[in-house]
């Protein structure tokens, strides 16, 4: 258990957007090896169907068992959503961590009975979103905004600026004129945005994110299975990706502000 514990943690989104956790992971999980794909080739994943968003998450989750991952990570909620319960059924040996929109706090939060979460298409569509309404907030009005274009703004390294506000304004202004006075950002790419959010919604206005308790879900699912790492040195971080490594590099560089090299999938995975 000792030498499988060190073995490094595959983490996986349709494109850069995995990066808003990474901060979290590192902070809870310092030691920890961790290799990032981001499938920017097949993005986004919100305007496809769940038998295909399940059919990458599948290869890819071959690729890092592959890569002798130990655990897989996905800090992606249309991936989460269409693919989860299939990969914990053919992989039942290796844990995989999903994440869901924080709708439990917002219901907690919120003074008017109403809630308002953007997400992707797929996301909001899902039997597993759905059935997570239902679960976390019988008595809320839970409002739910597609986000057209969001995570081509965050793709394309547009976070700022007067397309983005405009773009960003729209599903922002229903859901306030609606009385949503939490929101959630049900897409891990639109943290990247909150500085947009913020000049449109105000400072005050609660707006959760799901980074910092991903993490904490990942630490513990690690820590049950003694499979955390004893090593006392830095992690390494590596990234590939499918789409153009060149794009993603310099993608990634500006999100993270610092540099980090990224690689090209191998072709069977692309």
């Amino acid at each position: 258990m000792d030498s499988f514990s060190s073995n490094p943690i595959g983490v996986y989104d349709s494109g850069v957007g995995g990066l808003s956790v990474l901060a979290a992971i590192r902070s809870l999980l310092p030691h920890e090896d961790l290799i990032y794909v981001a499938d920017s080739g097949h993005m986004p994943y919100g305007q496809k169907s769940p038998e295909y968003v399940k059919e990458r998450a599948l290869k890819i989750t071959d690729y890092f068992l592959n890569q002798n991952a130990k655990a897989v990570a996905i800090p992606c909620n249309t991936a989460t959503a269409a693919a989860i319960k299939a990969l914990r059924e053919r992989y039942p040996q290796t844990p995989f961590i999903g994440i869901e929109p924080a709708i439990k706090p917002a219901a907690r939060m919120t003074k008017s009975g109403v809630i308002g979460v953007l997400a992707t298409t797929g996301t909001l569509l899902s039997q597993t979103f759905n059935e997570l309404v239902k679960r976390e907030a019988p008595n809320t009005k839970v409002l739910l905004k597609p986000c057209p274009g969001w995570v081509d703004l965050v793709e394309s390294g547009k976070l700022s600026g007067p397309e983005v506000e405009e773009i960003v304004s729209e599903p922002l202004a229903d859901l306030l004129k609606n009385d949503a006075d939490v929101l959630v950002l049900g897409c891990t790419h639109f943290p990247f945005l909150l500085g947009a959010i913020r000049n449109f919604v105000g400072g005050e206005l609660p707006v959760l994110e799901t980074g910092l308790p991903f993490a904490r879900q990942l630490h513990f699912q690690l820590d049950k299975r003694d499979l955390l790492n004893q090593g006392t040195a830095k992690g390494y971080f590596k990234m590939l990706t499918s789409g153009d490594p060149v794009w993603v590099q310099a993608l990634t560089g500006d999100l993270l502000k610092s540099a980090v090299a990224v690689q090209k999938l191998p072709a069977a995975v692309c």
